[in-house]
């Protein structure tokens, strides 16, 4: 990331560029290790059918947001953390961004761990060669983190390279699982169900709803809001989609979720190796990326300095060995933070369109206390629903967004009836 990301004004017309360069970035964090493991956890835990529908659905309801949140990027041309500055004040965009940004350091050290073992494990078995992990795991953090300084042109000319190298894997992926079994055979499937068809949906919705959340945080690069449409359809229900089914396909096959096991046992080999660098690489770019530019947007520092510090952050979490007490709290955290999506996306279309105009940004306020209230009824609602006590949807982050969203535009019309 340089000093021209624009992190805290729009990015100027000089610097937007055509959809489709910033939509392979945002389809190429499909292809990583989270989105298949997602995929095969469905598929294992209830019948073939019910499973590929639950994807469809979740990854529709991700793609609607997506295209939400990425079109007000592209309409106001700001990261996802001004918007946030923009509906709950100075100070109270200050909570939410920090809770962005220790979500997102946080992930980037637990794909780091994640990598790793992936990587060590890949080398013993398709090389024969035995890695620490300490090892795999430093070179991760510094590439990841090298990528990340150079900014969102250098995540973009990587996912220009990545991107057909991964649609090569995953197809010969798809085609080897589909290839031992024909699809009559795949959807006569009748395993005994473990999980709910709510609870598959939740899983496909809530493992990757954060960044459907900071989608703007790329597509304020794209010239049209309609970049961001093709953007979120080509992410979430096409590529998204088609990963987690050839994902789920796989583990049926073999009744395991192992899936490197998967990957090795399908042939792929060097294949294997492909996906894992690749999409790892570039989705733990983005999130040191995004997470950079929440600090950024709340506190004057360096870039240069301020993403190295992240990047070693990051990359120490994953060397402590801390990261599996810490997924609960991740988890907890980001369901907290989504609801806040919901009251930018009201405050934008439809209470205060004319405070995201480039003139009205030196007139924000101190705090919203509108803005607070509806993100903290849409946490409690996002906190209830993990826990089980109260669902309406079954999806617990969507409900809070809902919850967050009507809330907020109640308020902010009897807000302006009494004044």
């Amino acid at each position: 990331m340089d000093d021209q990301e624009f992190s805290t004004r729009p990015v100027p017309a000089d610097r937007q560029v055509a959809w489709w360069r910033v939509g392979l970035v945002s389809a190429m964090v499909s292809f990583s290790l989270p989105t298949f493991l997602t995929g095969a956890e469905v598929f294992l835990a209830m019948d073939n059918r019910d499973a590929i529908w639950a994807i469809v659905i979740g990854c529709s309801i991700l793609a609607s947001l997506a295209a939400l949140c990425g079109a007000i990027g592209t309409r106001t041309h700001l990261s996802s953390y001004m918007l946030t500055r923009i509906a709950f004040g100075h100070r109270g965009a200050a909570v939410a961004n920090l809770a962005f940004a220790i979500s997102l350091l946080g992930w980037f050290g637990v794909n780091i761990d994640l990598f790793g073992d992936a990587v060590v494990r890949l080398s013993r078995d398709a090389l024969g060669v035995d890695m620490p992990v300490w090892i795999a795991e430093a070179v991760a953090g510094i590439l990841m983190t090298m990528t990340t300084i150079y900014g969102f042109r250098a995540i973009n000319i990587l996912s220009m390279w990545l991107v057909p190298a991964m649609i090569l894997v995953t197809g010969v992926f798809l085609v080897s699982s589909l290839g031992q079994r024909d699809w009559s055979a795949t959807m006569a499937s009748t395993d005994v169900s473990t999980l709910s068809f709510g609870h598959a949906v939740s899983a496909v919705v809530g493992g990757v709803i954060v960044g459907a959340v900071i989608m703007p945080d790329i597509t304020r690069f794209i010239r049209g809001w309609r970049g961001a449409l093709y953007t979120a359809l080509l992410s979430y229900l096409v590529v998204q989609v088609v990963v987690m089914t050839a994902g789920g396909l796989a583990a049926d096959l073999q009744g395991s979720g192992d899936l490197l096991e998967i990957l090795l046992a399908a042939g792929l080999g060097w294949g294997a190796f492909v996906l894992v660098i690749a999409g790892s690489w570039v989705l733990n770019a983005l999130n040191l990326y995004s997470a950079g530019l929440s600090v950024q947007a709340s506190i004057d520092a360096p870039t240069l300095k301020l993403t190295l510090a992240l990047g070693v952050l990051g990359t120490l979490a994953a060397f402590l060995n801390i990261l599996d007490r810490f997924l609960d709290f991740l988890f907890y955290l980001s369901i907290v933070f989504v609801p806040v999506a919901g009251v930018i996306v009201v405050d934008h279309f439809f209470a205060r369109p004319a405070a995201y105009q480039e003139a009205y940004l030196d007139e924000v306020d101190t705090v919203s206390p509108t803005a607070l209230i509806a993100w903290a009824a849409g946490s409690g609602v996002a906190l209830a629903g993990a826990g089980g006590w109260l669902t309406v949807s079954g999806i617990a982050a969507l409900d809070a967004m809902v919850v967050s969203a009507s809330l907020y535009l109640i308020l902010t019309r009897i807000r302006r009836s009494s004044v």
